[in-house]
């Protein structure tokens, strides 16, 4: 054994990668764990966004809301996919460490590996769900556009928001068990704080109030996953989609970075 100061630093990354077996480990175990002694097994990852999506439904019909030209299941149902999976990631990595506590406080690895593993748990329900969506289609006989290519980048910042978002709450959780509370009511509010019903257009430019809504990283990801999927009037707001993804980048950088800061001190804490 070599004994190097900031040798651990200079690994931490490379770790991650000889770790990758216990990512694998962990992610599939997570997924075994949720659908274990269920009658209806992974078709539990689509009846959750499918009742909510119906309960949603009610509002749009009794609000009289615009759905953008197309069919109104597949308007929600666009958003509803991206907006499930940042706010699964979101509840599953932040008390991922507090489940894993006895893994954390014994052996060394890179602690970044839990909360990931979650957020690819999350990823899989996601998966499972857009099978719905393609059904949708096909029932409805609507051809996607040719920007449903561009979907994967969309993804991608999906993808971006969890991670960021999710191991900033894990970090926080950790020292601060008050976010257990606080993240099921953010998530219970963020579907009707984020376009999940309605257009971002309905949200008036004056005073740069639609910019600033953008802020919120899932409008970003929300229109562009509705940009792609139906097109026509889903159209994106290209400056607030670009303060939605600067958001996201800056949530990954420093999530990581208050990651890694305070990750020396889980074992002691937890």
């Amino acid at each position: 054994m070599i004994i190097e100061a900031g040798r651990a630093e200079r690994q931490y990354w490379h770790d991650l990668w000889r770790y990758r077996e216990l990512f694998y480990f962990l992610a599939w175990r997570d997924f075994l764990v949720r659908y274990k002694q269920t009658a209806a097994g992974v078709l539990w990852s689509l009846v959750r966004p499918v009742l909510t999506m119906l309960a949603l439904m009610v509002v749009v019909r009794f609000g009289k809301l615009p759905t953008g030209g197309v069919p109104g299941p597949l308007f929600i149902f666009a958003a509803m996919l991206p907006w499930q999976f940042f706010a699964t990631a979101l509840s599953e990595s932040g008390g991922s460490l507090i489940t894993n506590a006895n893994l954390v406080s014994k052996i060394y690895f890179p602690r970044l590996v839990v909360p990931a593993s979650s957020i690819i748990v999350c990823f899989a329900d996601f998966m499972i769900s857009s099978v719905f969506l393609a059904a949708l289609m096909l029932y409805y006989h609507f051809l996607p556009p040719m920007q449903v290519l561009l979907l994967p980048l969309m993804l991608l910042m999906a993808l971006g928001a969890s991670l960021g978002a999710g191991v900033w709450i894990a970090a926080l959780t950790v020292k601060y068990r008050d976010f257990r509370f606080i993240v099921p009511f953010v998530v219970q509010f963020g579907v009707y704080a984020s376009p999940v019903i309605l257009k971002t257009s309905m949200v008036p430019e004056k005073w740069g109030l639609r910019f600033f809504y953008s802020l919120n990283p899932m409008v970003g990801v929300i229109d562009g996953f509705r940009w792609c999927l139906l097109g026509g009037e889903n159209v994106i707001y290209w400056p607030g989609f670009g303060a939605s993804l600067c958001v996201v980048i800056f949530l990954v950088f420093t999530g990581v970075w208050y990651f890694r800061r305070t990750e020396r001190t889980f074992a002691d804490i937890i």
